[in-house]
């Protein structure tokens, strides 16, 4: 018989694509294929694709009609976009709503379910020979992991996909409290953004961005027993499309966890986190802490839960090791004219990875509105069409650089992405504006033409 015990749980799951970066979390996340990517078109080629050879004829107001005209004529492989299939989360899909700070849930559990499973038995070999663990300790260990009901709802995929809203998803991240505790979180922790900053070239604003979105500066954290949530979702994932490879990653992420309680001297059974195992201040799944998270404060051990500055450090290793491009932008605007917005919404194919040059783009009739922006040096930068859908309202659209892609490398979500990048320059407006931070110099460069 299930018994249910209450486990105050202070929520912040601001989607069901839980902003982690491991990707575990990504609920039924299918990458895109690296071969179609490549395929779509050569941007080093003196010829361009007959997709972009087509767009550079297009001529307002016809530039849609013509556009959609050009994309049914070109070849597949430009076409090519990740699978979609029930509760598949593409990359710039809108995840679930975030439940209210504060909320509590009863988790249901299901205990010692593991303490006799032959799954749990050829794994437990697994980690004796690959690792070097006691057989019985680990018998012993499992015997007491309970299965989280909880945590296997909280993964499956909504019934019906929700209608995406950029702006309603970012409304409640971009938000006084928010902005507020970051500002707090900023003045406690200068120093250390700082030197976090220079030394992996990630500006503080960002890192302020992420971890505000992930936990509110570590208010919420979870209270799922990570060992319960890992074990659950490795050995009894829901039937989903996806199931063996959702599997595969939390198994990978369990060895993880053992691999690092033990070498670090935790009892598995106390270390707390979020449905999917995901720890600590900027919500590391155990993989990641492995390989980027860093001892920033000295203490001798990574500390995600309790040390703001280890999780600053990690968050900005985390994105440096993803290929983070010190001094360069996150995003450009476009101009919001139908010429270009039309262009837009042809090139937007939710692929992060940035895939079209902008002169490719600006050619076929787009502009920016960056009057800073030397177009002429920046003719062969890579981009990728934002895309950010509000119903009733027409769909605005960004050009994001390689920055904006490494944000996707911690969230797949091209909403989440985009809310970590304008949170972080909220909260850092907040601190110029109380002088708190120095203004920016004016800016002297002459616009391009």
């Amino acid at each position: 018989m299930m018994s249910i015990v209450c486990r105050e749980f202070a929520a912040n799951l601001p989607q069901r694509c839980a902003a982690t970066p491991r990707h575990a979390r990504c609920v039924g996340y299918t990458a895109p294929n690296p071969i179609a990517l490549s395929a779509r078109f050569d941007m080093n080629s003196s010829k361009p694709a007959a997709l972009l050879s087509a767009l550079f004829r297009v001529r307002v107001p016809l530039v849609a009609a013509a556009v959609a005209a050009t994309l049914a004529a070109a070849p597949a492989a430009a076409q090519t976009q990740p699978a979609k299939s029930p509760g598949t989360l593409v990359a710039q899909a809108q995840p679930q709503q975030p439940t209210p700070p504060g909320q509590t849930f009863e988790e249901e559990i299901v205990p010692q379910r593991y303490a006799s499973n032959a799954k749990v038995d050829a794994f437990i070999d697994e980690m004796v020979s690959r690792n070097g663990f006691d057989s019985a300790s680990l018998h012993a260990l499992f015997s007491r992991v309970s299965y989280s009901a909880t945590a296997v709802k909280l993964v499956k995929p909504a019934p019906t996909p929700s209608v995406k809203n950029w702006s309603v998803y970012r409304s409640r991240f971009i938000e006084p409290i928010r902005i507020n505790a970051g500002v707090k979180f900023w003045k406690a922790n200068r120093a250390t953004l700082q030197r976090a900053s220079e030394e992996f070239g990630v500006p503080p604003e960002v890192i302020v961005g992420i971890i505000g979105v992930e936990t509110i500066y570590g208010r919420y954290m979870g209270n799922f027993r990570v060992l319960d949530a890992l074990t659950t979702l490795t050995f009894d994932y829901p039937d989903t499309p996806n199931r063996d490879s959702r599997q595969a990653t939390f198994r990978k992420n369990l060895e993880d966890f053992l691999v690092w309680t033990r070498d670090n001297q935790l009892d598995p059974t106390t270390v707390l986190g979020s449905y999917t195992g995901a720890i600590g201040i900027p919500q590391f799944l155990p993989s990641s802490i492995r390989e980027y998270a860093v001892d920033y404060d000295g203490g001798g051990h990574v500390d995600l839960r309790s040390s703001p500055a280890d999780a600053i450090g990690s968050v900005a290793n985390y994105l440096k090791q993803h290929g983070w491009e010190t001094d360069r932008p996150v995003v450009w605007r476009i101009t919001p004219d139908t010429g270009s917005l039309g262009i837009a919404q042809a090139a937007a194919d939710g692929q992060p990875e940035p895939h079209w040059a902008l002169s490719q783009l600006l050619r076929a009739g787009m502009t920016l509105n960056e009057p800073t922006v030397n177009i002429t040096t920046e003719a062969g930068t890579p981009v990728t069409v934002v895309d950010l859908p509000s119903p009733g309202r027409a769909t605005e659209y960004m050009l994001g650089l390689k920055n904006f892609y490494v944000l996707t490398r911690y969230n797949r979500s091209f909403f989440y992405a985009l809310t970590v990048y304008q949170l972080g320059e909220a909260v850092k407006a907040q601190m110029e504006a109380s002088g708190a931070l120095p203004l920016p110099a004016a800016d002297t460069e002459a616009p391009a033409q």
